[in-house]
């Protein structure tokens, strides 16, 4: 019996499981397992090691989790005033409570914080998620920034040799200038880390209060003419030929 094989046979591990189910991502998952909220067939798991059958009935806080559907991933519009969470523990609306009905439990793509707007990628898969995240996909987030300041495009353009603020070192941002008026100026950022406010934090760092900050596209994805709150599907072609996804099979 060789590996695939064996594999096949004993299933697809408990935590990459619930992240194609769009649970939470598999390390997320993972804390979940180790929180005891999750039961494999009336037994409660213990080890993210453990292995789903497609017999295997999962609960996890009690409730059954239907089996992973296809990947779907998703543009949002988010406005600003909305956190990137399903539950904010100070009450605030949130990005999730704001989707329109008739979705499968979704999960962000990286977050925008409570004063950005722009496209948010969801998904139902929560390893896709993961796999987006990484750095080393290279990604190009882009960004329309308003910002308030005297804005100096020679010390924009130092921004490409990225810049240490704090001990926190950030990569490389193309920044241009696109328009000013007397002290309010819009500039086009683009970067490949997203890190936690990074774009309000380098601003910061440059004297230029943030006053708008949209994030325009996501890698290959964008923006475009999406309303402001509405959700559109990404087309599965353009997903499998973007992501090197495998085309469904179908059951006869």
């Amino acid at each position: 019996m060789d590996a695939a094989e064996d594999g096949a046979e004993r299933g697809e591990r408990i935590a990459k499981w619930l992240a194609r189910a769009g649970v939470a991502s598999r390390r997320d998952a993972e804390k979940i397992i180790a929180e005891g909220r999750v039961k494999l067939s009336g037994k409660l798991v213990t080890q993210p090691a453990t292995f789903v059958q497609p017999d295997d009935v999962v609960m996890v806080d009690g409730k059954p989790v239907n089996e992973p559907e296809r990947t779907r991933l998703f543009r949002f519009h988010k406005p600003a005033g909305l956190v990137t969470t399903h539950r904010d523990p100070e009450g605030r609306p949130t990005v999730f409570e704001k989707l329109p009905e008739g979705l499968p439990r979704l999960i962000s793509v990286g977050r925008l914080d409570l004063n950005s707007e722009g496209l948010l990628l969801l998904t139902n898969d929560g390893a896709l998620a993961r796999r987006l995240e990484l750095p080393s996909n290279a990604w190009v987030r882009r960004y329309r920034v308003r910002v308030f300041g005297h804005v100096d495009p020679a010390v924009l353009a130092e921004l490409k040799n990225g810049v240490t603020i704090q001990g926190v070192r950030y990569g490389g941002i193309d920044a241009g200038l696109d328009s000013r008026k007397g002290d309010n100026a819009w500039l086009t950022l683009s970067l490949h880390e997203g890190k936690n406010r990074e774009v309000r934090r380098v601003m910061a760092y440059l004297g230029l209060e943030v006053s708008r900050l949209l994030r325009i596209a996501y890698g290959p994805f964008q923006l475009g003419q999406l309303e402001r709150g509405t959700v559109d599907e990404v087309n599965p072609k353009v997903l499998r030929d973007q992501l090197g996804l495998a085309a469904p099979v179908r059951k006869r």
